[in-house]
């Protein structure tokens, strides 16, 4: 007993003296943050602007941090940057636009209907594209941007959705394949993936001549960012340079090279749509009509919103079309020429919820395509795999630090319930417009916050009164400002 009594005693003593020392040191530290506070404040008081601290403050609001960190990475570099996922720059967006609800004037649609979300892609062709959600995993390319894995998940996420995903300009991964219900093959400006064995497994080929990220500018991927295996893919002897050309053979020639291009591919495929993938740039129309007249059965148009596994900050923040303007603007187009329900067209650029994509296609496009949001929606918790000592795209990016701890199942997983609960917001809205499909949606559902986007957009503006019967048969009659 007496020895407990003992055991006892030294323990409470043991942590009376740890208390004390706990209290000690919060005192002390307390005291010495007090100083260093205390010191760092008075200098910002009291010393020269170009000598005080404050003067690195004063030069981020003006020059930005972005900059400040891209002119030490310059610095440093001596060469050319490469900028990950798209530019940081705030362009014109749909955040302008609202849609309208239907309560009297129209009423709302019964909650037990169903809404139609069907798609097709390139309805005149043999073997046209259909899909059951308005979204599609945007081209990203096996090796030049992600792993192996990351586009495995990518093509089961599709599949569990029931939309496509885009092979992107990488080498040709059977894996995608196989994983994929529906697979866009890209048609590069390289020389790999042009056998008629990948072409034969196309759903749809997408002809690239440029991206919202880059336009059309070619490029060389350095030996280091590939290896044997992925060089073997490629169709490259030892020592070639893997190079993305500006643009395709004969296409300077004055007959349409284009258009033999197209009729060969559909040949090839068997009668699967084939498009055309675009920057949108100044001469929007003109870039469309050479497309058309080469019988395209769709346009994949990035705006500049769009991303990209690394181009130069000049070209994605300093050229192309916004994606709402390039909407806008083939929308118009497709119209003029009476291609609706002929020619598809799917838009990409800084589309990045439901209501956007919604807003898309009421504005004129067939579907949307998404890249940056679906890697986000794939990588869901598992980026805290790389964290906190590696970025996020780690998890996900050929030859990432962290590549190999990605969860393929729960990937797939995670893109496909992204997609299903967009896809339901999307039905949510259709029936707050009183419709039953999104194919009645249209730009008769919206109207803008400000003069600017309903002029852009041609859609009235909010706070002026709107009337149902006489906007209707204005915009039956031609644009709505």
């Amino acid at each position: 007993m007496a020895e407990n009594k003992n055991l006892l005693k030294n323990m409470f003593i043991t942590a009376v003296l740890g208390l004390i020392g706990y209290k000690g040191a919060v005192w002390m530290g307390r005291k010495a943050i007090d100083r260093t506070a205390d010191s760092f404040v008075r200098r910002l008081m009291v010393d020269a602007y170009s000598e005080n601290l404050w003067e690195f403050i004063s030069a981020f609001r003006k020059t930005g941090l972005q900059n400040i960190v891209e002119i030490n990475i310059r610095a440093q570099e001596g060469k050319a940057i490469k900028r990950p996922l798209g530019s940081p720059k705030k362009l014109p967006n749909f955040e302008g636009i609202m849609f309208n609800f239907a309560q009297l004037h129209r009423l709302p649609t019964d909650e037990g209907g169903p809404i139609d979300t069907r798609v097709t892609i390139g309805p005149c062709a043999q073997k046209p594209l259909q899909i059951e959600i308005p979204i599609i995993i945007s081209g990203m390319a096996y090796a030049l941007a992600l792993s192996a894995k990351s586009k495995i998940a990518l093509a089961k996420g599709s599949k569990i959705a029931g939309t496509a995903t885009n092979t992107g300009e990488g080498p040709f991964l059977q894996g995608e394949r196989k994983a994929a219900e529906k697979l866009i093959i890209q048609y590069n400006r390289g020389k790999w993936n042009k056998s008629k064995d990948i072409l034969k497994q196309a759903d749809a080929i997408e002809i690239h001549f440029g991206q919202g990220a880059a336009g059309g500018v070619g490029h060389c991927i350095e030996d280091k960012e590939i290896d044997w295996k992925i060089r073997r893919l490629m169709g490259l002897e030892w020592g070639e340079k893997a190079v993305v050309h500006a643009t395709y053979p004969g296409m300077e020639e004055e007959h349409n090279k284009l258009k033999e291009l197209v009729a060969y591919l559909r040949e090839v495929s068997r009668g699967v749509p084939i498009g055309v993938k675009l920057a949108a740039g100044k001469y929007l129309e003109d870039d469309l009509s050479i497309a058309l007249a080469s019988g395209v059965d769709f346009f994949a148009l990035d705006g500049s919103n769009a991303g990209s596994k690394g181009t130069t900050p000049i070209l994605q923040d300093d050229f192309g079309l916004p994606t709402l303007f390039a909407l806008i603007r083939a929308a118009n187009f497709i119209n003029k020429h009476a291609l609706r329900n002929k020619v598809s067209l799917i838009v990409s650029g800084g589309l990045a919820t439901p209501g956007d994509y919604l807003k898309a296609l009421a504005l004129g496009a067939d579907a949307v395509y998404i890249g940056s949001v679906a890697l986000f929606a794939m990588g869901h918790t598992q980026i805290l795999k790389p964290l906190p000592w590696e970025p996020p795209p780690e998890l996900v990016w050929y030859k990432g630090k962290c590549q190999n701890k990605f969860d393929v199942s729960k990937g797939a997983e995670t893109l496909a319930k992204y997609l299903h609960s967009c896809n339901e917001e999307i039905k949510d809205a259709v029936k707050a417009l009183g419709k039953k499909s999104i194919h009645e949606v249209d730009k008769s559902d919206l109207f803008a916050l400000d003069d600017f986007t309903a002029q852009v957009a041609g859609i009235p503006v909010g706070y002026k009164e709107i009337n149902f019967q006489s906007h209707n048969e204005q915009r039956n009659g031609g644009t709505v400002h």
